[in-house]
């Protein structure tokens, strides 16, 4: 199994921890990545320039489409951005078909059914062959108490990103349990972490960056388990940033870290020592 390999511009400069410890997983599990010239999703301009926005999408889903190949990206906001875009392009609006015109000249097609869009949870969750993921694991994180952070991007609006049911989602959970650790409820599991509102309002940002973590604290949680590139940075780089301000350090953690680990992957593999915050909790297991 290989997939068209999306990491988005986040990565390789802010998170590539995210990368690493993607490819060291889905190596393992025996998933093929093929490197593409991608540009950019689209996500930073769909709110000044709906085209622009459009034709970024479409021509990385028409690259892939070409390539006979899904998509499998790591960062939530693509995965958003791209599936977005995939439901534009299936209409016959204005916008769809001159986006149709400009990829036709550089000798490309966008079918919307053309290729599949898969975030990194799908894959681990549903489509790794053989015995799947629970067959890889060899190492169970038994013991270790984890808060998981779903993020936006995935979840809404469900009808296009198709990732899970936004009110009451599992495949986190159900990820977290099949590498051995345990997955705790709290009030705020759903909620936002402050990042889209960090250039804008800090002061709002950071509140409901310590409402996130104060209601993980207090279910117990010994780290808090990040899907999303911008989820991560605010969790781990705004918390350190912040000096304690924000209560005691919670580590964030990135999901392809910790179900590293479980399949017996080491720590630089993984990138762990990257976060910002030292993840004490995940040291048992090295």
């Amino acid at each position: 199994m290989t997939f068209a390999y999306f990491p988005g511009c986040k990565l390789p400069f802010h998170l590539s921890q995210y990368d690493e410890s993607t490819r060291a997983v889905l190596g393992r599990l025996g998933v093929g990545l093929k490197e593409m010239e991608f540009g950019c999703c689209g996500y930073p301009v769909r709110d000044r320039d709906g085209m622009a926005y459009l034709y970024s999408a479409a021509r990385n889903l028409a690259l892939a489409q070409d390539a006979g190949l899904d998509i499998l990206t790591p960062c939530k906001c693509c995965f958003g951005s791209l599936m977005k875009a995939r439901e534009y392009m299936a209409g016959d609006s204005q916008a769809a078909n001159e986006v149709r015109r400009m990829l036709a000249a550089e000798g490309l097609t966008c079918r919307e059914d053309g290729i599949r869009v898969r975030h990194l949870m799908q894959v681990l969750d549903q489509d790794v062959e053989d015995s799947g993921l629970a067959g890889a694991v060899i190492r169970p994180l038994e013991g270790l108490h984890v808060a998981v952070h779903y993020g936006c991007h995935a979840l809404r609006p469900a009808k296009v990103t198709q990732f899970d049911n936004p009110a009451t989602p599992t495949i986190f959970e159900r990820l977290v349990i099949l590498c051995g650790a345990d997955t705790l409820d709290y009030p705020q599991r759903l909620e936002c972490c402050g990042n889209p509102l960090w250039g804008k309002n800090r002061e709002l940002s950071l509140s409901l960056t310590q409402r996130k973590l104060n209601g993980a604290r207090q279910g117990g949680a010994e780290l808090i388990l990040c899907a999303c590139t911008y989820c991560q940075l605010q969790l781990d780089e705004v918390q350190r940033r912040t000096d304690g301000r924000l209560g005691p350090p919670l580590p964030a953690v990135l999901l392809p870290q910790l179900v590293g680990l479980s399949l017996g992957c080491s720590p630089s593999e993984l990138g762990i020592g990257k976060n910002r915050l030292r993840p004490l909790a995940l040291e048992q297991f090295y």
